[in-house]
């Protein structure tokens, strides 16, 4: 009986699928065109394009973009601004919003249709498979905005960690007699990872025609951390004010390099606690099995010959 009614559900949910697929095609070519302008991405340094996407690919694309645009119209609660600006951060700018949402929809759906199989070809009860339903529900959902927030938190922790190096290099240049446009361009050739992704950025956007101070505020949107805010702020008084760009760069580069030992340290200081917990329930007790284990077998030996 529950094999007929997996199948059925199986079958409920293909059709819905292939329903929002074909009204997801026939759209009309201007919203395919208008969909496809909203796309926010960039070149990269060696200025090759990307390789084009697979078919199934840009079906499933098509398919998430219908779904969470579905959802997103319905829904307002889902905070689409707010989720832009976490992508971004992560460094996902080709993915929108919307077509996240709609993988998220499609993973909710897929990932308690997968459980309800193998329970079902497993032999689980119905406890096991109702609460297994229940945590598949929830890691479709929320497992894709749990990766997007850690890849957000774990770029934007190295586009901090090399901030230092950016500054050193724009005093270096700029001291050198650089402009500080030429600078920027400079260390977006020289710099590969998140940094260079958002200098790059930023200058392809004063290419198309942005001032320096507006493509800098919008590379502090993505890229909101307190070394990248400092630095920005500081180069937008060295424009507003006019006072000399190489000093104020020289004095931040000692204040990040200070900032980068304050973190040190204070790492350094947390690493005792952290070491608290594998330290208490995971060391301890091999130890103390291997100190005390022969006493006390000695004394439930001899207790044993007591008795």
């Amino acid at each position: 009986m529950l094999i007929f009614l997996l199948t059925g559900l199986l079958l409920t949910a293909t059709s819905i699928l292939l329903v929002l697929r074909a009204f997801a095609l026939g759209r009309p070519t201007t919203g395919r065109m208008l969909a496809r302008i909203g796309a926010y991405g960039f070149q990269d340094a060696d200025g090759a394009t990307q390789s084009p996407s697979r078919p199934l690919s840009s079906q499933l694309d098509v398919l998430a973009g219908t779904l969470g645009g579905f959802l997103s119209g319905r829904i307002k609660r889902l905070g689409e601004e707010e989720l832009r600006d976490q992508l971004q951060s992560a460094g996902m700018f080709t993915t929108s919003p919307r077509k996240f949402t709609g993988y998220r929809l499609l993973l909710a759906v897929a990932l308690p249709l997968l459980w309800l199989w193998l329970a079902a070809n497993g032999g689980s009860g119905p406890a096991k498979i109702f609460f297994g339903f229940l945590i598949a529900i929830y890691l479709g959902w929320q497992g894709p905005m749990i990766y997007v927030k850690r890849r957000a938190r774990l770029r934007l922790e190295r586009i901090d960690h090399e901030i230092p190096e950016l500054i050193d290099l724009l005093v270096t240049t700029v001291e050198a007699g650089m402009s500080f446009n030429a600078s920027l361009q400079l260390a977006a050739r020289r710099f590969k990872g998140p940094l260079g992704q958002e200098l790059r950025l930023a200058i392809q956007e004063q290419e198309m025609g942005l001032a320096t101070n507006e493509a800098l505020e919008n590379m502090l949107t993505r890229a909101n951390t307190s070394a990248m805010r400092s630095f920005i702020r500081s180069v937008l008084q060295v424009e507003t004010l006019g006072v000399s760009i190489g000093k104020i760069l020289r004095d931040l580069a000692i204040e990040m390099r200070k900032r980068r030992r304050q973190q040190a340290e204070e790492r350094a200081q947390k690493a005792p606690t952290k070491m608290l917990f594998p330290l208490v329930l995971l060391i301890f007790p091999a130890i103390f099995v291997v100190l005390l284990g022969p006493a006390v077998i000695q004394i439930l030996k001899a207790l044993k010959g007591i008795a």
